[in-house]
């Protein structure tokens, strides 16, 4: 099995005062991963250490989608900023969903 070279662009763990954590890892790969079409591999949470309440990320096959709790969701990936901005609104109303 050949691995792809990828760059790390952005790993961030924060453990909230509620216990709560949110962890961002961004990879840019030198090909997409398909389904995709765009070069980064990624994987956005926000949860706690036993359940997931938001998460988004992208794998083979699959391609981009997000899960809020239990339930998976298709994605539409435009750019790496809207991604970021997307999740942090989906954590901000997590409690209201």
């Amino acid at each position: 099995m050949q691995y792809v070279k990828a760059t790390l662009l952005a790993h961030a763990k924060e453990i909230l005062d509620d216990g709560a954590i949110v962890e961002v890892v961004v990879w840019q790969v030198p090909e997409p991963i398909p389904p995709c079409v765009h070069s980064f591999k990624y994987r956005l949470f926000f949860g706690t250490a036993t359940a997931s309440r938001v998460r988004y990320d992208n794998e083979r096959g699959k391609g981009d989608h997000r899960h809020i709790d239990h339930v998976e969701y298709d994605y539409d990936f435009t750019t790496l900023e809207q991604l970021l901005n997307d999740f942090d609104a989906d954590v901000e109303n997590w409690s209201a969903m």
